[in-house]
């Protein structure tokens, strides 16, 4: 797991792009930027609620401080810590 607490200050906001239905979860920090790779399918926020749980768990911080700002069913997200 990619360790991202230098990210975890207030009021940031963390984007990243989704990959769904991968052969697992994780969070890889590349050159274009943050991507998230989970195993569920994107329906009915299956796969948003992984993704909250992976940057969560990378951030170190709880899964209620992180709100999806936009993206909502795109693979392209943001995310602001509270």
């Amino acid at each position: 797991m990619t360790d991202l607490s230098h990210l975890a200050k207030p009021g940031a906001e963390i984007a990243l792009r989704v990959t769904p239905k991968a052969s697992r979860n994780q969070i890889v920090a590349a050159e274009d930027g943050l991507r998230a790779y989970v195993t569920v399918v994107p329906e009915d926020g299956k796969a948003n609620a992984e993704v909250t749980k992976l940057l969560a768990k990378a951030l170190g911080v709880a899964k209620s401080r992180l709100t999806l700002i936009r993206g909502q069913t795109a693979r392209d997200k943001v995310f602001r810590l509270d």
